[in-house]
């Protein structure tokens, strides 16, 4: 099939687009390449994907509606995964704007290009973080999430509902994927892992938010490509016991649904500190700290729905991820 990636020079962009090469697809690849982050990463992830056979870059923004417009209609995509988006829960506190350019406009700018153009199967990047103040654990796709404590989060939430609009006005099949903590290796240099090797590598502490009560559903980067994999081979349909008296937000009477994709195991932060104190060989100096605004205490994934409808569950235990990130990170670095 011929499948825009967009976010192709992202963590889980590029690592996607691997597998979807090597299994025969034929792939364009879109980012901007901001600088959010490291852009030398980002090229290092993309110099991997160019030396294949079936890949073709694009670089463009997402809010580039002529440009995004013109992109679906040449090219004729079979399906769609978009990927790209500004991350990052505290980023939004300082620059609001850019999650409004890439992860609401950009989006819609997707959603036109897939109604305009006969697109087979929209899948989408959500977070764990629409859960926002949901306490309930662990979280599911069948409850409301109507309290984001982020606009990060307020823009994945929006994303969702402008891509259920999309469902049902236009029969699009989409497919909503809430991510859980991704780590591993070419992972994004601003998540907690990442900063935590190079602090520790280099001797400097490192922060410890919420004096290290903090717990995550760290998900290993594979688990990530399996489950984007296993629900974009399997379009979303409509749910034939919808009701609108009881309304289930993970399904709808429209082509749409929404995953969970976590390891449905949520590890302390002091704990995963540990894990990795003994792959790096070095203790942290820690800096504990109080819960950041935006934040939120916990994350645990129900994945039953990702289960029962594609037949997987992540499995990567963190002992065994951690090390593999470890090995990645001194390889890259040569530290």
């Amino acid at each position: 099939m011929k499948i825009l990636v967009t976010g192709a020079a992202g963590f889980i962009g590029s690592q996607l687009s691997q597998y979807l090469l090597a299994r025969g697809d034929e792939i364009v690849g879109l980012d901007n390449l901001n600088d959010y982050y490291d852009v030398n990463l980002k090229k290092a992830r993309l110099q991997r994907l160019q030396s294949q056979v079936g890949f073709r870059f694009v670089k463009m923004d997402l809010a580039d509606r002529e440009g995004i417009a013109d992109l679906f209609q040449r090219e004729q995509f079979e399906k769609v995964v978009n990927l790209a988006a500004q991350a990052g829960v505290r980023y939004s506190l300082i620059n609001p704007y850019a999650y409004i350019d890439s992860n609401i406009q950009g989006f819609v700018n997707v959603l036109e290009g897939c109604r305009h153009n006969k697109v087979q199967h929209l899948v989408y990047a959500s977070s764990s973080s629409v859960y926002g103040a949901n306490t309930s654990m662990p979280f599911s796709v069948h409850d409301n999430v109507d309290h984001p404590v982020s606009l990060y989060a307020a823009s994945k939430k929006s994303n969702e509902l402008m891509a259920h609009t999309y469902s049902h006005l236009y029969q699009l099949p989409t497919t909503g994927l809430r991510f859980f903590t991704v780590y591993g290796p070419w992972g994004r240099p601003d998540m907690a892992m990442f900063l935590f090797a190079k602090a520790i590598l280099a001797g400097e502490p490192i922060d410890v938010f919420n004096y290290g009560k903090m717990k995550r559903d760290f998900t290993y980067i594979d688990d990530i490509v399996e489950g984007v994999v296993r629900t974009f081979d399997h379009p979303a349909m409509s749910n034939s016991d919808w009701t609108g008296d009881h309304p289930d937000p993970g399904t709808s009477a429209a082509p749409y649904r929404l995953y969970n994709i976590g390891n449905n195991n949520p590890v302390e932060l002091m704990y995963l500190i540990e894990v990795m104190e003994k792959a790096l060989g070095k203790v942290a100096e820690k800096r504990m700290l109080p819960i950041q605004p935006g934040d939120v205490p916990a994350t645990y994934a129900d994945v039953d729905a990702l289960v029962e409808d594609v037949g997987f569950k992540p499995e990567t235990s963190i002992e065994s991820g951690v090390e593999k990130f470890i090995d990645w990170y001194r390889g890259f670095y040569s530290v």
